[in-house]
């Protein structure tokens, strides 16, 4: 059984891998999470910048305990890696659409671009990925 210290480790090893990822493409502005703080808190988007940071990093942490608790709950088991880079990879797709569909347009009134569009999906599936492949491992059980 994979527990909640090993989501929330989880989550935080891919939250960073996929900000690396993100910088390395080349998205230099401030995360879609930015745009969110600065609808509540008023200004722009770039004003917000770290406090958006502070936020997906959040955010990313708990998706993973979230996935680390739910996978058997509904029925499935990290039996192998493969199998959890399997379930990581569904899961970083779901959190994708979820983020460009809810998220983005609906909760941040954002329309996002092809490349955003692009360095989204890619980022959310290498989250998905690490994610996987940290809970298989089984590195904090």
């Amino acid at each position: 059984m994979t527990s909640v210290i090993a989501g929330l480790a989880g989550g935080l090893v891919a939250t960073i891998s996929m900000t690396v990822v993100m910088m390395v493409m080349g998205q230099g502005g401030p995360p879609p999470t930015a745009g969110l703080v600065s609808k509540f808190a008023g200004g722009e988007p770039e004003d917000y910048a770290m406090p958006g940071m502070v936020l997906h990093l959040i955010y990313g942490v708990v998706a993973g305990a979230v996935f680390a608790v739910g996978v058997p709950l509904v029925g499935l088991d990290f039996g192998s890696i493969a199998v959890a880079i399997g379930l990581g990879l569904v899961y970083g797709v779901v959190l994708m659409i979820g983020g460009m569909a809810f998220w983005m347009r609906m909760v941040i009134g954002m329309e996002p671009d092809r490349d955003m569009m692009m360095t989204f999906g890619t980022v959310h599936v290498v989250y998905g990925l690490v994610l996987g492949a940290f809970l298989g491992a089984g590195i904090l059980a």
